[in-house]
């Protein structure tokens, strides 16, 4: 098959490229980062823990992402064939649950370590949250393996029928059906994002109640405390994740909607900000750790002191 790309298509997929292997290299940067640290003391803490498991599979979710974005634009009739689809669309919705869930569980951790509450069962949590780090991540796996597993089945059914029902070699029109058949994988995750997204805000409130208590507190006593600079950079990492989770989700809703969704801006928009934002988050995040941020600064500095010796 000749690729038959538009002006449009070629101007997707050069941004998409770039974007997507902008977020590769950066989430790639955290993974090493942390294995080797790993490494070196033997153990992680289970902030580095959640880091891990969300750079990986971010770095995944973008390689299956632009794999699929390729194709679609370059060689749909390579894409929409038999099980190559299938797993394409598996992997993705995999990757895609399981990146917002790990997230989610970040922000969640955020909270329950660094907010000041006296609630029992606030406390009783504070004490066992290192404990339930591992079970957590797991229950994101398994609920994003959920996912993947439906979207697969529904990807398979979809695909067998519209190939029965249009024939041999036809499959410029199997793209088009398929994508309309596909409002159920969308509601799942819309109710995958509902619950993380959750998560998210009652972390931001209850981390940004305990932030104005603790400011409170010290105004009254006239004294600082590193806790409030714990309080502020869990909250620029929570609140970026809130904002940029919030633009996720309207562009979401935006490409249910029939007569958004065949607008070429609308889908060119949303494509730019779903590959931006597995990169862009992991470089906060970066910026919101001290010891991802000394390593950064320190491989840029040396770069950087290499180009000035040339």
């Amino acid at each position: 098959q000749k690729s038959n790309v538009t002006s449009y298509g070629a101007t997707s997929l050069a941004i998409t490229t770039l974007e997507a292997f902008a977020g590769m290299w950066i989430n790639a940067f955290i993974v090493c980062v942390l294995c080797t640290g790993w490494v070196k003391k033997k153990t992680l803490n289970s902030n580095e823990k959640i880091l891990l498991v969300l750079g990986c599979s971010r770095f995944c979710f973008l390689c299956f992402s632009w794999v699929y974005c390729s194709f679609s634009i370059a060689y749909p009739n390579y894409l929409y064939v038999q099980l190559t689809f299938q797993l394409i669309v598996f992997f993705q919705s995999f990757f895609n649950c399981s990146n917002l869930w790990f997230a989610a569980c970040l922000c969640v951790f955020y909270c329950i370590k660094i907010a000041n509450f006296r609630n029992k069962f606030f406390i009783y949590l504070k004490v066992k949250i290192d404990r339930m780090v591992p079970w957590l991540l797991l229950a994101s796996v398994f609920s994003a393996s959920t996912i993947g597993i439906i979207a697969y089945d529904m990807a398979d059914t979809k695909l067998s029928n519209n190939r029965n029902s249009t024939g041999r070699g036809n499959f410029s029109t199997v793209s088009g059906k398929v994508d309309k058949h596909f409002f159920q994988t969308y509601f799942i995750y819309v109710f995958g994002f509902v619950t993380s997204f959750t998560g998210v805000i009652s972390s931001a409130l209850l981390l940004l109640f305990s932030l104005w208590r603790h400011k409170c507190k010290m105004q009254k006593n006239s004294m600082n405390s590193l806790s409030m600079d714990a309080h502020i950079r869990a909250m620029k990492s929570i609140l970026s994740f809130f904002i940029m989770y919030s633009i996720n989700f309207i562009f979401l809703i935006l490409s249910l909607i029939p007569s958004t969704k065949e607008e070429k801006y609308v889908a060119f928009l949303s494509l730019l900000y779903l590959y931006a934002f597995p990169g862009v988050h992991s470089l906060i995040l970066i910026f919101s750790n001290p010891k991802l941020e000394k390593t950064l600064t320190r491989i840029l500095s040396c770069v950087k002191c290499k180009v000035c010796m040339r």
